[in-house]
């Protein structure tokens, strides 16, 4: 199934919709990926709220996506993880080290927000 990935101002949200196959997931980390270019989007949000079940391969291709987004010079946070897949999750050793994650899409759209302003802000300093 197609993730629906959507432009909201400099951002991209991507908003899963139901359980993803590994072959769903390759396919979405393609798309955000050269979305991002095509866009020229500073952010990605990943919204996984539906998932009730987060794999190795899962929880690794979110992470891998997030690091690839990075090295095109976007942030990315991931939204919406549901308290027992966060539990299966630490159970398991699921670790999204070096990804953010908020508890929903209004706090993903404020971090991203926050983020993206501390880099500018960041950037025109060292310019000076």
């Amino acid at each position: 199934m197609e993730v629906p990935i959507l432009k909201q101002g400099d951002f991209l949200i991507a908003s899963i919709q139901s359980a993803l196959t590994d072959a769903d997931l390759m396919a979405l980390r393609d798309a955000v990926v050269t979305k991002v270019g095509h866009f020229r989007s500073s952010g990605v949000i990943i919204d996984v709220t539906v998932l009730d079940v987060m794999d190795s391969f899962a929880t690794r291709t979110l992470r891998d996506i997030a690091h690839m987004i990075r090295l095109r010079g976007a942030e990315t946070v991931i939204v919406g993880i549901q308290p027992d897949v966060a539990f299966s999750m630490v159970q398991l050793g699921l670790t999204l080290e070096d990804v953010a994650t908020a508890l929903d899409l209004e706090e993903g759209i404020a971090y991203l927000s926050r983020r993206t302003k501390e880099i500018r802000k960041g950037v025109a300093s060292r310019g000076r």
